[in-house]
């Protein structure tokens, strides 16, 4: 498979599975987090349609490596399931940091 939608394609059930297997935070279950993501992508679609948009993008991605679908404004498919994983990851271990901080 190509060489950068594995890892997007991958990360999504190896975030949700570090989630529900291992951190239990109950992060999916609040609805700020859902809220959060709404914000994330409304902010992510401008910059990244800027930033990826074609013919002249300022980010350029080896066509070989990619599915090729882009919506909207050009923003490569895989650009969401990565964001959706940094930004959930993150969340998840500021969590598990906090509660590690309350036991001691």
């Amino acid at each position: 498979m190509m060489g950068y939608t594995l890892p997007a394609v991958l990360s999504v059930p190896a975030v949700v599975a570090a989630e529900l297997l291992w951190l239990r935070t109950g992060l999916f279950r609040r609805p700020g987090y859902w809220i959060s993501m709404a914000i994330v992508v409304a902010f992510q679609v401008p910059v990244d349609g800027w930033l990826t948009r074609l013919p002249d993008p300022i980010v350029g991605y080896n066509p070989d490596e990619m599915t090729g679908l882009r919506f909207p404004f050009d923003i490569p498919v895989e650009d969401y399931l990565f964001g959706f994983s940094l930004v959930s990851l993150t969340l998840l271990c500021w969590l598990r940091a906090k509660k590690k901080e309350e036991a001691a």
